[in-house]
């Protein structure tokens, strides 16, 4: 990665070119790029995570109740659960009846924790 940041740096690209343009995002981000160093499980690429909500852009003109500030919100919610159901080895409707069916039951944040994706698989 330094080396990279490095080889960037010595380019002699002039900054309004596109290639002078990229040189200077590339090192606007460089703090970003190199989070995924932090922590192991991490990767570089975020292609699975676009891959996986690509049915939901792709259909979006569909769900119409998404047109609020609140509509977007609870889609979000929503696809964020599934994704993550799906991520976690989990039939999303299975999860989401256990969820629904469980929810109104529950008191406390530690209840609440109990049902997220990750604690079910």
């Amino acid at each position: 990665m330094d080396e990279f940041f490095a080889w960037a740096i010595s380019l002699p690209a002039l900054p309004k070119m596109p290639l002078g343009v990229a040189v200077n995002y590339a090192l606007s981000q460089r703090k970003y790029l190199e989070n995924y160093l932090l922590d192991g499980r991490l990767e570089i690429s975020n292609n699975r995570a676009e891959r996986s909500i690509k049915p939901f852009v792709i259909g979006r003109k569909n769900w119409l109740f998404a047109n609020t500030t609140r509509g977007a919100r609870v889609s979000a919610v929503l696809y964020s659960l599934i994704e993550t159901a799906k991520e976690n080895g989990l039939v999303p409707y299975e999860y989401l009846t256990r969820v629904f069916r469980d929810s109104p039951n529950l008191t406390n944040g530690e209840d609440i924790e109990k049902l997220t994706p990750f604690a079910q698989a």
